[in-house]
């Protein structure tokens, strides 16, 4: 964040984000469903909660659950439904001016839907998760919310810049004797040290590296070798990003499989531009492992996408046809067996912008991009 903006600015600036968000809502409110006017918006999701609220948290679950907070926008009005506990919570935790909000017993939550019934009026319902006779969300809003604003592209540079941190930190203090769980929760710490939500932490020890592309940590030893992925998240948004470390020095046989699985890389990164669409990155990446002899790795695993409120706000396959816009964060996560490489990335005017890149990780630079390799702890 820029060090020369103040308390105020920060805050004018998000209200000003906010009105814009809401200014988005209330169009799909007018767009409505077949030509019929829409009553209400009704937000469940904690990933469209912080995007409307500018990054407040619905719940304070790590996972997104039934008990958090939602939101309804009408024509004129932007309540937040909550029972005692969270409205009390959201009011503390500096949720922006100009939002009301409707509390209801924890043991009655039915009369948040008496109360959204009547704010719409008799008309059309949409959500992000539709029960009973709502309508779903439009396919536009949900792409608009994929292109981020500056100040979410700031807040984004900021987390990526700390969870790259963290990482490292976890994996600088990593031994071999360590459980897979022990590096787990180096990690989850240094990222809640840094106001950070470990959203998802894998971590994976030398004999299970190959075995599995999302290993959930387990007891069993590190080993002679780690990897440690996570996705964290602050003010709604998430970063995605993995490093690995041998203890001792890497074997020759893993650095030229990490070279040639960075070239992999590099070649779908190429194929990230405005106007392309997902899919194409895929079919880059595609012929790339093809290239390299490794004819099957895009099917090991899905390969990323795009970034934001969700880890993965959407998955790219070999026929998504979404276009890439500037604005957008990505995170592929391309890998051959034992080896996995992702960093969140930002495409700008200029190209994309590595946000999570540590300038105190070992690295290589790779189509111009500066990338990250292992680093060689003592055994």
């Amino acid at each position: 964040m820029n060090p020369q903006l103040t308390n105020e600015a920060i805050d004018a600036g998000r209200a000003a984000e906010v009105a814009a968000k809401l200014r988005l809502l209330r169009e799909a409110l007018a767009e409505g469903v077949d030509g019929s006017h829409a009553g209400a918006i009704r937000l469940r999701g904690a990933d469209w909660f912080a995007w409307a609220t500018g990054g407040a948290e619905a719940s304070p679950l790590l996972a997104d659950g039934p008990d958090g907070a939602e939101l309804l926008v009408t024509a004129d009005e932007a309540c937040v439904l909550a029972d005692a506990v969270e409205a009390e919570r959201l009011r503390g935790a500096g949720l922006p001016d100009g939002f009301t909000f409707h509390i209801a017993p924890w043991a009655e939550p039915e009369l948040h839907d008496r109360y959204v019934l009547g704010a719409a009026g008799g008309g059309i319902v949409l959500s992000d998760r539709p029960q009973r006779a709502e309508d779903a969300l439009p396919h536009s809003l949900r792409l608009r919310r994929t292109a981020l604003s500056a100040d979410e592209q700031e807040r984004l540079r900021q987390l990526g810049r700390d969870a790259a941190a963290a990482v490292g930190d976890a994996l600088r203090a990593a031994r071999p004797g360590w459980t897979e769980y022990a590096l787990g929760a180096a990690a989850a710490q240094a990222l809640m040290q840094r106001g950070i939500q470990p959203a998802m932490v894998l971590a994976a020890g030398a004999r299970r590296m190959p075995l599995q592309r999302r290993p959930a940590p387990t007891a069993e030893l590190l080993g002679s070798r780690a990897l440690l992925a996570v996705s964290a998240r602050r003010h709604g948004l998430h970063a995605n990003l993995v490093r690995c470390v041998s203890f001792g020095p890497l074997p020759d046989d893993l650095r030229l499989e990490h070279q040639a699985l960075l070239q992999v890389e590099a070649t779908g990164l190429d194929a990230v531009r405005p106007g392309q669409s997902l899919a194409a990155v895929i079919h880059a990446l595609d012929a790339a492992y093809r290239h390299a002899d490794r004819t099957d790795a895009l099917q090991a695993s899905h390969q990323g996408g795009i970034t934001g409120y969700l880890p993965y706000e959407m998955l790219a396959s070999p026929s998504t046809a979404t276009g890439i816009e500037t604005g957008m964060a990505f995170a592929f996560a391309p890998g051959l067996p034992g080896i996995a490489v992702q960093d969140t990335f930002l495409l700008g005017a200029g190209g994309l912008d590595n946000l999570t890149a540590d300038p105190a990780w070992p690295s290589t630079t790779i189509g111009g991009r500066v990338r990250p390799l292992w680093l060689e702890a003592a055994p």
